[in-house]
């Protein structure tokens, strides 16, 4: 049994979908081919994956159909985390998608899911990179917080002390050496942290990676990991 997790399939299995919506690069030609591959290989059915954001462009439950049915046919138990472009997960909707994929995919928002002894925490995060306002990414900046804060509190009420925190978009941006979601980390004495969001050479180094102030920090985003998961836990 063993504890994976990877981020930004970007998957678009509905051919209406894929001429605007493919990323660009070698990288990603037939990604999702070579990823079903690896997880094959890898993965178990006593596993668990956790998918960190971003997995389908459909923009609604129908449109990503296909894509919830490839992420449920892989191997192992799935957690999902949200990602800015899951326009299919409305924030307010969560438990509503947790029932209807009830026993074959767990979406984590303000909530917890567990592994052994450790609870699984996350939020979809966010991180400024000039795209919106600074008071309105603040304004985001604070709701995820909120968000990550209820994951937290919700694992450490039933009785967890062992936390691992995912979170889409990455912890710092370019210019933080610490922010609210490090700070939250370090309350809660999280063992580790795992982000994604960050695509191309030019981006893997925008946040943290490594270990700091006793808290390991890992990038799993689809195309630095070249579409094998990474091992978080035995």
């Amino acid at each position: 049994m063993a504890l994976y997790a990877i981020g930004d399939l970007h998957l678009s299995h509905q051919v209406e979908l894929k001429n605007e919506a493919q990323l660009t690069g070698k990288i990603w030609k037939d990604h999702e081919k070579y990823f079903e591959q690896n997880c094959q290989k890898l993965l178990t059915p006593e596993d668990t994956l956790v998918l960190v954001g971003d997995h389908s462009w459909g923009r609604n439950l129908d449109e990503c159909r296909e894509d919830l049915e490839y992420i449920m046919a892989l191997p192992g138990r799935k957690i999902l985390i949200r990602g800015n472009h899951d326009m299919f997960w409305e924030a307010k909707k969560t438990n509503k998608l947790n029932a209807l994929f009830a026993g074959k995919l767990f979406f984590l928002q303000n909530n917890y899911a567990t592994y052994g002894d450790v609870a699984i925490v996350g939020t979809k995060g966010y991180c400024f990179e000039g795209l919106d306002s600074w008071e309105h990414a603040q304004m985001l900046v604070e709701r995820e917080a909120k968000r990550l804060e209820e994951s937290f509190e919700a694992a450490r009420a039933d009785g967890y002390s062992r936390f691992l925190m995912f979170l889409h978009y990455p912890p710092t941006n370019i210019f933080e050496k610490s922010s609210v979601f490090t700070k939250m980390a370090e309350h809660y004495h999280a063992e580790q942290v795992i982000y994604a969001h960050c695509h191309g050479e030019a981006r893997f180094h925008d946040s943290i990676r490594g270990r700091k102030h006793g808290i390991e920090y890992s990038l799993v985003s689809g195309d630095f990991l070249r579409w094998h998961p990474k091992k978080i836990m035995d």
